[in-house]
């Protein structure tokens, strides 16, 4: 083999071994290999509205002063009892009509609204420009790339960031309906994720629960104290400082 040809065969191989190491989306694979991702999205700090996709990490040491800031801002309260609390009393799941809130009254549910804003390759229901059907989702909670058809819907679920009834023990028990509603389908406090990882969330405050990759926590700190804030809802003293020990505080 001539000179070239040597040249060649080395660039080929070392390819090969970048794909293998790295995955089909150029990031690094996990230890059960899937994809992982290189921290697409959008970081929240750029993102006060919920409506641009995904959240990206927050990592420059600028950054994370700023997320501080912002989480300083956050009240605390004592967690109050969860008596009375029902999943209807934010309206029923996934509502269009929910108004004050980005995506509301687009003629799409809330959830394939949020499929659509976070998912890539996105293929929708014959005939439908709203039913999502097939996507790939960089899922922020686990790094990973999660492969998602609608005959399994439940391996990507619709996070509440802060989740409705940790809301309701802590001020949303006196809200309005309508305040409840949009609380509730606002895309701010909105993430499709693993549904796994979302389901081990459950009702848990970030003292207690906190995304698995720990790229993504600052970021994470930030939206929770960003629906917060939106809402005038406090957060339990535990749970401000494992918000701020996200971002260095």
């Amino acid at each position: 083999m001539n000179r070239l040809g040597e040249r060649i065969s080395l660039v080929l191989a070392a390819g090969l071994t970048a794909a293998v190491l790295t995955g089909c989306d150029g990031g690094a694979l996990s230890s059960d290999g899937a994809a992982r991702t290189s921290g697409s999205g959008t970081s929240p700090l750029a993102n006060p509205d919920g409506t641009k996709p995904g959240l990206a990490a927050i990592t420059s040491d600028q950054d994370r002063a700023a997320a501080r800031q912002l989480i300083e801002k956050v009240a605390t309260k004592g967690r109050g009892p969860k008596t009375g609390y029902e999943r209807d009393r934010f309206g029923y799941a996934w509502m269009d009509s929910a108004d004050g809130v980005p995506l509301a009254r687009n003629g799409c549910d809330t959830r394939n609204d949020l499929l659509a804003r976070d998912g890539k390759a996105l293929r929708y229901r014959s005939g439908s420009d709203c039913v999502v059907i097939a996507m790939t989702l960089d899922d922020p909670y686990t790094g990973t790339v999660i492969d998602w058809r609608k005959q399994k819907a439940s391996a990507v679920q619709i996070d509440h960031v802060v989740p409705l009834s940790y809301g309701w023990q802590l001020g949303a028990a006196r809200w309005d309906k309508e305040k409840r509603q949009q609380f509730a389908n606002d895309p701010l406090n909105l993430l499709p994720v693993d549904g796994r990882t979302n389901s081990s969330k459950s009702d848990s405050g970030p003292a207690s629960w906190l995304p698995p990759d720990k790229r993504i926590r600052c970021s994470y700190a930030v939206r929770v104290s960003q629906v917060a804030l939106k809402y005038e809802l406090p957060v339990t003293p535990p749970d401000k400082k494992a918000l701020l020990a996200q971002c260095g505080g």
